[in-house]
């Protein structure tokens, strides 16, 4: 045999002996799975809820419109701190002022009748005393006149004298008696002439008070509405120029944030809370839960969920939850956005694994890999216990065994910004699949796997290689 031909014959077997190998090889690697691992460690684990919101003062008041009139005069601007009573705007009052002035005339002229009413019926009254005394005297002189005349002592001439005086007296005591009663009517009748006219002095008095308004609470101007010219109304929700302006006691300055539904239940009165604030990068304020919501508030419209209108629909929804700021800076305004993150629980000293080496296998799935057989099969057990039992969601994580992944079902407790805590189920130290995500998506109980720990190549790094 030529030499040629057994170079070619030793080459054909290299080829057909490394042809096997790799077969051998691949066929060994077909159902290896590459994944990242950790382990189980023992931390300092914090569960914050973060929500969003803006800066709200604790108190606030709308100046709304109290009667109808032009503006003249707006004396203040955003941003200026007034306290309570400051004047803030002048209505057109010209006619509001004349209203004023009749009304001060004529309660001037009302308290001369009273003086006048009441001097009248002085005089009545000193009369009718006058009267009463003339009619005493007069009944005197007739009761001695009638034993005069019964015992013929006097003539029938004064006898008749003494009964006409009688008479004429006793007329005179009722006239002056009918006179009190009328000076005590016209008396009366003046005072409440008076009182009626002071009771629209105030009347007048107060449409011309609302002609200049003046601030209800101390605090910061931080909205007009209105400008000079324009028309106030009487404040109706919605109606343009009743709300005239916004001021904003900053004295306690809160953050309005909005937790969703799944969060809402860990999040309670007196928790810790970081709020960053847009308009103040790269500084955290402390503050604290002080109310939480009670009604679910629909998260496009912002209504209560609990109207007719909403009650049925499955939109997301948020909770209100109010953090009042301990030291807030001067600077803050209402508006600004904030960031919260509420502290909702800590613990010290936990096991913990990071969130996303979580997994959740079915029990089918679970029997399927203990017992072999493929994902088309269906085991015996799971027709005994049912399509609704073998669909059943287990949580755990993957822990390294013998080169294999196996599915350990597992206890958590709270979670962090990026691990969470193990309660059951892992020991500190423990070997556990942590990624990568599509591997474990995927990833079966007891498939074999290959530890690939190195650092993810950039997609500069593979462009350029």
């Amino acid at each position: 045999m030529k030499t040629w031909q057994k170079i070619g014959i030793a080459a054909g077997g290299v080829i057909v002996l490394g042809g096997i190998t790799w077969y051998s090889i691949s066929k060994a690697n077909a159902n290896v799975v590459s994944v990242q691992t950790g382990r189980v460690t023992r931390e300092d684990l914090t569960s914050i809820v973060t929500a969003s919101g803006e800066i709200r003062p604790k108190n606030y008041t709308n100046v709304l419109g109290e009667g109808i009139g032009k503006i003249t005069d707006i004396v203040v601007k955003e941003g200026d701190h007034v306290k309570k009573g400051d004047v803030l705007l002048h209505l057109e009052n010209v006619q509001p002022g004349a209203d004023v002035q009749a009304q001060l005339a004529s309660i001037e002229a009302a308290e001369s009748g009273m003086k006048a009413a009441g001097a009248s019926f002085d005089a009545a009254v000193a009369t009718l005393a006058q009267r009463q005394s003339d009619l005493s005297k007069a009944q005197l002189d007739w009761q001695r006149g009638q034993q005069l005349y019964k015992e013929q002592l006097i003539a029938k001439q004064e006898y008749d004298a003494d009964k006409a005086s009688y008479d004429s007296a006793a007329a005179a005591f009722t006239s002056a008696q009918a006179q009190v009663d009328q000076a005590r009517a016209s008396r009366e009748q003046a005072r409440s002439n008076l009182e009626q006219g002071r009771a629209v002095l105030r009347h007048t008095q107060d449409v011309l008070r609302k002609t200049t308004y003046t601030a209800p609470i101390s605090g910061i101007i931080s909205y007009i509405a209105v400008r000079v010219g324009e028309n106030v109304v009487p404040g109706i929700q919605g109606t343009a120029g009743s709300s005239i302006l916004t001021i904003s006691d900053m004295s306690v300055v809160t953050a309005e944030v909005k937790v969703d539904e799944t969060d809402i239940v860990s999040v309670k009165n007196d928790q810790p809370v970081d709020v960053t604030i847009d308009a103040i990068p790269d500084k955290v304020f402390k503050g604290h839960v002080t109310e939480v919501g009670e009604l679910a508030i629909l998260r496009t419209s912002g209504q209560a969920s609990m109207t007719e209108t909403t009650a049925n629909t499955q939109e997301a929804r948020d909770f209100k939850v109010v953090v009042t700021l301990d030291n807030p800076p001067d600077s803050l305004r209402p508006g600004l956005s904030v960031t919260a993150k509420i502290q909702t629980a800590q613990k010290q000293n936990v096991l913990t694994i990071p969130i996303q080496a979580l997994a959740e296998r079915t029990q089918k799935e679970l029997d399927e890999a203990k017992n072999g057989t493929s994902g088309n099969v269906t085991l015996a057990a799971s027709k005994s216990e049912g399509d609704s039992g073998q669909k059943t969601e287990i949580q755990g994580a993957f822990i390294i065994r013998a080169g294999k992944a196996e599915f350990v079902p597992v206890q958590t407790g709270i979670t962090g910004v990026t691990d969470i805590e193990i309660t059951d189920g892992l020991h500190e130290g423990d070997q556990i699949v942590t990624g990568s995500f599509k591997a474990l998506r995927s990833l079966k109980p007891g498939a074999p796997i290959k530890i690939d720990n190195s650092t993810p190549k950039t997609e500069e790094t593979s462009s350029s290689s």
